[in-house]
């Protein structure tokens, strides 16, 4: 048994700690929204912590899922963060999608306190942590990878060390760059198809036996044809995904021409009143 805390419990961590708890582990969690935290433990066997200082205090591993950099930011380093309780030679691991300059920071402030971290985002979305088959890209040592790989495989399906600290985070802006081109691909031939007079949910199951196939198109395109967008990856969460991609791509000189263009499609979804609807109502601006 590992004793573990968890700090964010959203869409992706609650059932994320589900798993951890469900694999017999000794679990913690704390939500800067207690009444999240407390759904919790009233349907699983974990306690809850009042500050992320109080649930990781003598923890084993601290895993996080919060919402940007200044979110991982307080809740590691501040007065009541978890760095400041944690115990020596224990592990952090970061399952929010940040930039990876704050990550490496962090790896840094952590080791300072003679602690591991891991930056570790995640791909799958809400299905594939409820499901426990997330992809999980990591960013770290060796040695921390090894200790987290076991007790991550209750939640993820795929887990990879992609190198030295950021390049969690850099592999997963490798993956949210392709996924907003893929969807806006896919919006647009949905778009064409519908206005050609096809039946598109039997052009969708024709092609994706092809070259076309996708994720996106087994798992968004027959909600995009039936206008459905009310689940699934935020267009406000990706737009966030996006400004960091293209923060880093400023910094490295990659051109990110289709990126910037939508993500000024998502900005424009998000002015309409449409921030949580799922990633795929990209189609909404074709209609």
């Amino acid at each position: 048994m590992v004793k573990i805390a968890f700090l964010g419990l959203g869409v992706m961590g609650f059932p994320m700690a589900r798993h951890l708890v469900q694999g017999g582990n000794e679990v913690v969690v704390y939500n800067r929204t207690g009444s999240k935290a407390e759904k919790f433990t009233s349907q699983f066997n974990a306690k809850t912590a009042s500050s992320p200082a109080d649930a990781s205090k003598g923890a084993d591993i601290v895993f996080a899922c919060v919402g940007d950099d200044a979110d991982i930011t307080e809740i590691t380093t501040s007065q009541k963060g978890a760095f400041s309780t944690m115990k020596p030679n224990s592990l952090f691991v970061d399952h929010t999608t940040a930039s990876a300059s704050v990550s490496r920071e962090l790896a840094d402030r952590a080791m300072d306190k003679k602690i591991g971290f891991i930056d570790a985002p995640v791909s799958g979305g809400q299905a594939g942590a409820e499901n426990g088959t997330l992809t999980i890209m990591c960013g770290g040592s060796k040695d921390a990878f090894q200790k987290a790989h076991p007790v991550m495989s209750c939640y993820g399906k795929k887990i990879t060390l992609m190198g030295p600290s950021g390049s969690g985070q850099l592999t997963k802006m490798v993956n949210q760059i392709c996924i907003a081109g893929l969807l806006q691909g896919l919006s647009e031939a949905i778009n064409f198809g519908q206005k050609a007079g096809l039946d598109m949910n039997s052009a969708l199951d024709v092609i994706a036996g092809g070259a076309a196939q996708s994720w996106q198109m087994e798992n968004r395109g027959n909600t995009m044809i039936d206008d459905e967008f009310d689940f699934g990856f935020a267009v406000d969460w990706m737009r966030k995904d996006l400004r960091i991609c293209m923060d880093e791509a400023e910094g490295n000189g990659a051109e990110l021409p289709i990126t910037a263009l939508v993500a000024q499609f998502y900005a424009r979804l998000s002015n309409q009143g449409y921030g949580r609807n799922d990633t795929s109502s990209l189609i909404r601006l074709l209609r």
